[in-house]
């Protein structure tokens, strides 16, 4: 199933291929900060306006209300998100 992230008044496609919104943005060449990819160090947090998401393995890096770790997060739900 696909879902559209909405980033900065842009939308793109989720796609199941991208398995982490981290993957998607970068297909579509959008900036997003990160280093390990496996949500230990929450470079790559970001806030979530809208939508749902799940994690493949929980993050051990703090996940705030209203906040997503785009490394290891993928949608369940159309989104709409803000890099911070």
């Amino acid at each position: 199933m696909s879902f559209s992230i909405t980033i900065e008044d842009r939308e793109i496609s989720f796609l199941e291929e991208d398995k982490t919104i981290l993957n998607a943005l970068e297909r579509e060449n959008i900036e997003s900060h990160f280093h390990c990819r496996d949500g230990f160090c929450g470079a790559c947090r970001c806030s979530l306006k809208e939508g749902t998401v799940e994690y493949k393995q929980y993050p051990l890096a703090y996940v705030g209300d209203n906040e997503i770790l785009t490394c290891c997060a993928y949608p369940t739900s159309h989104l709409v998100i803000e890099i911070d």
